[in-house]
């Protein structure tokens, strides 16, 4: 065990010496860090509890959510059955189905083979028993029902969830903030931490609006008053515009082009007035269907409508066949930027509604380092102290190995470049117990063979193998506790878990290369005939 070859030796130390350099870079300021190598640059990120920033908890819309599902069965249901030319009648959502009457009795059977085509499997789901995504059954007289399971609910919830995570990630990260927290929390909710960001309002405007833009027509032939007094035509609907004062408009419902064909938006000004305006870009297919809507509709004016409200309504002078074009309606700088952001990132799923805010001052996060940093400083002096006393000189050699092993620790930490919390620091300290723990297993159980009569040498060799056993057992079953953590917890929980799990792996580096490398090399320099211990 205390053996080592030249090239182990230089490998264990060589391994240590640049994980502790890893983390040099947080001694520095940022603004001295962003001028090093690219790869030089991680470091670790305070988390909102250290540094500040806002908290938000977000619900998803889940009665949107089956409003939409079921809308889009009624979809499927118009489609196949005018495909398949079968007759029907009343087709029309209810609570939690979709019910549609056959107008001739020899086409109910066609009919519900044609609709049970529909329902797929939710072999996803864990214990979804082989459910399917729609219930077909005849209610009888040429009724055919088709229900959503919930199952099939909570499966579009889960997705929609997900969905919305990568498109408020998204968001955000246009901010320009760092290392945003974002993570799904429960079934339905979405927590989102933002470090560094004292403001929230600005966060809540992005986050609270779905960004489901269309480009619609606008119907002249029903003056707005007119409508407004219940002449509505039934291909249109009555929408207010975003500006103040409200201005109703008569929107026919026919999207011509929808946002999700938006390649591209970006913030600019008017070159004739100066005016802050918003330029976008479509895709291959939505250039087209931008062009041909343009061209068939030239001298109607077109309304641009985001999450229902009319955000301008020029008229189409002449067909626009570039894909590209323009936003205006009195936007300030700011108003455009958050308007771009949003159509880069793209359109929310479902509405999600802010049910949870709160706002950490830099303040309180300045008092919790300092508190970190003292218990810090405290604990790791008084077990320095111990080890000097109760072990001697090789209480020298266990504290040098516990002082590597927190440098490693904020090494590993800044190469992983993660997020330090409150909870993390506490596992930073816990840490430092455990890896004095496993000097003391050691060096008790040299202490028992040097009392069962072996030489020092020996003893110490026989120390360090006999207490690898009862090491790895603790460590392993703390770490699995860890991973637990990590694997169920959220946020600062997962804080803890992620710098325990860490520092265990690097406690058992540094018990068992790093603490018997220096007492092997000592070992070979003074070849003693006792120890002192």
């Amino acid at each position: 065990m205390l053996y080592f070859t030249r090239w182990r030796a230089l490998g264990i130390i060589l391994t240590a010496l640049f994980v502790c350099l890893c983390a040099v870079p947080n001694f520095f300021s940022e603004a001295t860090v962003k001028t090093w190598p690219l790869w030089a640059q991680r470091r670790l990120v305070l988390g909102l509890d250290l540094q500040g920033g806002s908290y938000l908890l977000l619900s998803l819309d889940a009665n949107y959510v089956r409003k939409d599902k079921l809308d889009q069965v009624r979809d499927d249901v118009r489609r196949t059955l005018r495909d398949a030319k079968i007759g029907y009648t009343g087709l029309a959502t209810r609570t939690d189905s979709v019910e549609v009457r056959i107008t001739r009795d020899t086409e109910v059977q066609t009919a519900l083979a044609k609709l049970r085509e529909l329902a797929q499997p939710l072999g996803g789901l864990i214990g979804s028993g082989g459910q399917r995504s729609l219930d077909v059954s005849d209610a009888g007289g040429g009724l055919i029902r088709l229900t959503v399971p919930q199952a099939a609910i909570n499966e579009r919830i889960r997705q929609t969830i997900e969905q919305s995570i990568q498109i408020v990630e998204r968001r955000i990260n246009q901010l320009g903030t760092v290392e945003p927290v974002i993570q799904r929390q429960g079934s339905d909710r979405i927590l989102v931490q933002v470090p560094g960001l004292q403001d929230p309002t600005r966060l809540k405007d992005l986050l609270g609006k779905t960004a489901k833009m269309e480009f619609r027509l606008v119907d002249e032939s029903v003056p707005p008053d007119q409508a407004q007094r219940g002449g509505l035509p039934p291909d249109a609907e009555l929408l207010w515009s975003a500006s103040t004062p409200k201005v109703p408009y008569v929107i026919k419902k026919q999207v011509l082009v929808s946002g999700g064909d938006l390649t591209d938006a970006q913030p600019g000004f008017d070159q004739r007035t100066g005016e802050a305006i918003v330029t976008f870009r479509f895709n291959t297919v939505g250039s087209r269907k931008f062009a041909q809507a343009s061209t068939e509709n030239v001298g109607t004016r077109f309304a641009i409508v985001l999450d229902n409200e009319v955000i301008s309504a020029p008229v189409i002078r002449e067909p626009i066949t570039g894909g590209s074009g323009q936003i205006s309606g009195n936007f300030t700088v700011q108003s455009a930027n958050d308007l771009a952001i949003l159509l880069r990132a793209g359109a929310l799923p479902a509405p999600l509604t802010v049910i949870e805010e709160r706002t950490v001052g830099p303040g309180l996060g300045q008092d919790s380092i300092e508190k970190g940093e003292l218990a810090a400083y405290v604990g790791s002096i008084m077990v320095i102290v111990f080890m000097l006393l109760t072990y001697r000189l090789f209480g020298v050699f266990a504290n040098i190995a516990v002082t590597i092993n927190v440098a490693m620790i904020f090494g590993l930490l800044s190469l992983l470049s993660a997020t330090l919390t409150l909870p993390g620091i506490a596992g930073i300290v816990l840490t430092v117990g455990i890896a004095v723990d496993s000097n003391v297993l050691i060096y008790e159980r040299i202490r028992e063979e040097l009392r069962g009569g072996r030489t020092a040498i020996s003893a110490i060799d026989a120390g360090f193998k006999r207490a690898l056993s009862t090491i790895l057992d603790s460590n392993i079953t703390t770490f699995i506790a860890a991973a637990v953590l990590f694997y169920i917890g959220t946020g600062p929980v997962r804080g803890f878990a992620v710098t325990l799990g860490i520092g265990i792996i690097t406690t058992v580096f540094t018990a068992f290369t790093l603490t018997r490398l220096i007492v092997a090399g000592w070992v070979w320099w003074k070849r003693p005939q006792t120890v002192p211990i």
